[in-house]
């Protein structure tokens, strides 16, 4: 399945992109979960104009500079509900080459290993950081005013909260429901590095 085909249609549901704010999206938190670069995205989009799921118009910058701008057509707005609905199996694997190197830790030294956890758990924490920062930066469009502390201590594990914070239909919901969850991913990583940091003491 061409899943980039449908992660290209779902951003240009939302508006229109250029090809060079697509890629840039992929920077963004949609990127926590699905990667791809600009040598993808462009042959993907001709294929999706060609298939008659996406059109473009020519925008004209300065005297000769051209862009083009996307937009999703009416067929591909039925292809990505078709998919969108779709019940997903789990996903293979996830690829960890430090994980896999953790597999085989009875090849290292006692010292060694503690040296690759301390580098792992310094990335983590600044990709934690970053990602809090992100979700702070973010917290006017996700959450009202105050309702605010409330769920910063939900995002840090302090409290449980009863109620979501985003009614269904706001248009920020899949943009929280995807940060979230890369947090949460990150965070579980830091605690286990931190806990099982003591094996090398």
């Amino acid at each position: 399945m061409r899943v980039l085909k449908y992660a290209i249609l779902g951003l240009l549901y939302r508006q229109e992109y250029s090809g060079y704010d697509i890629t840039s999206q992929f920077k963004q938190e949609i990127g926590q979960f699905w990667s791809a670069k600009h040598s993808q995205i462009y042959p993907e989009l001709r294929k999706l104009v060609d298939e008659g799921l996406v059109e473009f118009r020519t925008q004209i910058q300065g005297e000769k500079l051209e862009k083009k701008m996307y937009t999703i057509t009416e067929q591909g707005r039925q292809e990505l509900l078709a998919w969108a609905a779709q019940p997903e199996s789990l996903p293979e694997t996830e690829k960890d080459e430090f994980m896999l190197k953790m597999y085989f830790i009875h090849t290292l030294s006692p010292e060694q290993a503690r040296a690759l956890f301390e580098d792992q758990l310094q990335q983590r924490r600044a990709k934690l950081a970053y990602l809090q920062q992100r979700y702070e930066n973010l917290m006017p469009i996700f959450v009202r005013e105050e309702d605010r502390e409330t769920h910063t201590q939900d995002l840090n594990g302090d409290t449980a909260s009863e109620t979501a914070p985003l009614a269904f239909h706001n248009p920020h919901l899949g943009h929280y429901l995807v940060l979230t969850k890369a947090l949460a991913r990150e965070q579980s990583y830091v605690d286990w590095l931190e806990r099982h940091m003591k094996l090398f003491v």
